[in-house]
């Protein structure tokens, strides 16, 4: 299926949130996930269900000064 990750076009295979990141290779330490611009809490990424087209933001903290 295809999906919007920050705004890049990307294939994937999961029908999940966890499951992407794993496909991806993307780490979930220190990162908050919106889909369609509704932020999804950690707790529901297993059982989160992503569709075709779906908009998938992910905002990694960061440290600064």
């Amino acid at each position: 299926m295809q999906i919007y990750l920050n705004q890049q076009l990307q294939d994937v295979q999961s029908q999940t949130i966890s499951l992407m990141l794993q496909e991806l290779g993307i780490q979930s330490t220190g990162i908050a996930i919106a889909v369609n611009n509704q932020v999804i809490p950690r707790s529901q990424w297993e059982a989160f269900l992503l569709a075709e087209g779906d908009k998938i933001t992910i905002i990694r903290a960061t440290q600064g000064g």
